[in-house]
């Protein structure tokens, strides 16, 4: 590096496919002091949603790399690019299959190399959860530093004893707060009229998102409700199996499915609930922006509470679709007043701003240590 540019640093995100592990780093990309901090980076070659303009626009690179899938070529080429690229600092995002790129890191030498959880896991995904527990073991292995998006993340990957630092899915807390001319503005594009009961939904369309529940938990409020909508926010593999169970449910014209949208902060102003019943969550992102916006938030017992920023959140089983309908049917009529009152401060933690600089600072200090 010459004198006067910035450090690089290599983010290894794996596959880019619209999600909240890409959503946070692009955040956090967002927010840094690029003229210290540049972000490269290393993509499987199978992604789908790479924002390759904007992250070249504000200064940063992409490479391709073989999916991790293929796992002695995708070390291979991992480890020829730390050598040819020379990045002192690499940042991997893929929770327990961090042990392949960091394993490939030391093997070329790269002297910062951070683990990140985002994740844990749940229930019903058993070929998934076996290497997860096997790659477990080799989580502390690799890295000189651990990070983790909650505490929960961090003892799952890391175990209880080890030490990790907790960094914030920080998102900029104006683009979510609650604005009365932008909900009208929201509503009238998607068709909502009057007091419609909206209960909107995002994530990507995979079995941790568990929608075949949520559609469940929707076919019981729509028996209880004439004016209830569901909005679902997301594509993903398991779109279509979504579509197929409303149309068995006969609920085609009471669900929005919505795909992927790049204006998500303009959506939670036209709902009026918000639902997560994932089979687990590191920290969900989602849930954050939600009570941002000033939303009651349902979600899942498997969640951590680390989450419930404004002690508001309700945290339910899955085991019982009409437990969350009584939750839905049981809210107060839509307050205006409730969802202005929301403060920043009590998401400080979350303000991108401060955290930008936190991790800014963060990486200027390991790269001055070695």
């Amino acid at each position: 590096m010459s004198q006067g540019e910035p450090i690089r640093v290599a983010q290894v995100v794996g596959k880019m496919l619209g999600g909240g592990v890409e959503a946070v780093v692009m955040n956090y990309y967002r927010h840094i002091d690029r003229s210290k901090v540049q972000f490269d980076f290393l993509v499987d070659a199978d992604s789908t949603l790479v924002p390759r303009d904007e992250i070249e626009s504000l200064g940063g690179r992409v490479f391709e790399i073989p999916p991790y899938q293929h796992v002695a070529e995708y070390q291979r080429e991992l480890q020829r690019l730390f050598k040819q690229e020379g990045w002192k600092i690499v940042h991997s995002h893929i929770n327990a299959l961090s042990v392949f790129p960091l394993r490939a890191a030391k093997k070329a030498g790269v002297p910062v190399r951070i683990a990140h959880s985002h994740s844990t896991s749940g229930k019903g995904e058993y070929a998934k959860n076996a290497l997860k527990a096997v790659l477990k073991t080799q989580s502390n292995r690799y890295p000189t530093h651990r990070f983790a998006c909650s505490q929960f993340a961090g003892e799952w990957l890391f175990g209880k004893a080890a030490h990790f630092e907790v960094v914030y899915n920080a998102i900029d807390l104006d683009r979510f707060r609650f604005n009365a001319e932008a909900r009208a503005q929201a509503r009238a594009d998607l068709g909502l009229v009057g007091d419609q009961l909206a209960i909107g939904h995002v994530g990507r369309f995979t079995a941790q998102k568990n929608h075949a529940f949520l559609i469940d938990v929707f076919a019981e409020v729509a028996k209880r409700r004439d004016d209830a909508v569901l909005l679902l926010v997301g594509t993903g593999e398991a779109e279509a199996s979504a579509k197929s169970l409303v149309d068995e449910r006969g609920l085609t014209d009471r669900v929005m499915f919505l795909g992927q949208r790049s204006d998500v902060n303009r959506l939670y102003q036209a709902f009026d609930a918000f639902v997560l019943p994932s089979l687990y969550e590191g920290l969900c992102l989602v849930g954050v922006e939600a009570q941002v916006s000033g939303l009651p938030c349902l979600l899942s017992d498997a969640i951590t509470r680390e989450v419930d920023v404004t002690g508001e959140c309700k945290f339910l089983p899955i085991d019982s679709p009409a437990v969350w309908a009584d939750e839905i049917d049981s809210l107060l009529p839509y307050s205006y007043e409730g969802r202005l009152s929301i403060s920043s401060g009590q998401f400080a933690d979350y303000n991108i701003e401060l955290q930008g600089k936190q991790l800014t600072y963060k990486y200027l200090d390991l790269y001055s240590r070695n």
